[in-house]
């Protein structure tokens, strides 16, 4: 796995979380915009989804089981929409704070991405 990829998906993640933490703040719900920068971070950790399995099956292994390595992936992929839609359906500014949740838990997951395909072994 690349760990530019790995970096691209947090930062852009917590960019999200802030955006619509600001919207949160100001009492808005997500907007068009924010759903445009949904796609940006869901399309990057779908990207992600593909390196990895990629990787796999190219016969690289994660430092630890396969199995949490392929879960957090695909967790990683679906975090971000699922709030997205979770969003539609509160249009206040939880639905915003429902988005940052999403957010962080990404970034969160991309952390432990990292560690569990052993990022700094040598």
């Amino acid at each position: 796995m690349t760990d530019a990829l790995t970096v691209a998906v947090g930062v852009t993640a917590l960019l999200l979380a802030a955006w619509c933490g600001l919207a949160a703040y100001r009492d808005e719900p997500t907007k068009d915009w924010h759903f445009i920068g949904m796609a940006v971070v869901s399309l990057l950790a779908l990207a992600q989804l593909v390196v990895g399995i990629v990787a796999l099956a190219r016969g690289d292994s994660p430092q630890e089981s396969t199995a949490v390595f392929l879960a957090y992936l695909i967790g990683a992929a679906v975090c971000v929409p699922g709030t997205g839609f979770m969003s539609l359906s509160e249009r206040t500014r939880w639905g915003s704070l429902t988005v940052v949740a999403g957010a962080v838990v990404l970034a969160v997951l991309e952390v432990r991405l990292y560690d569990i395909w052993g990022g700094g072994r040598a």
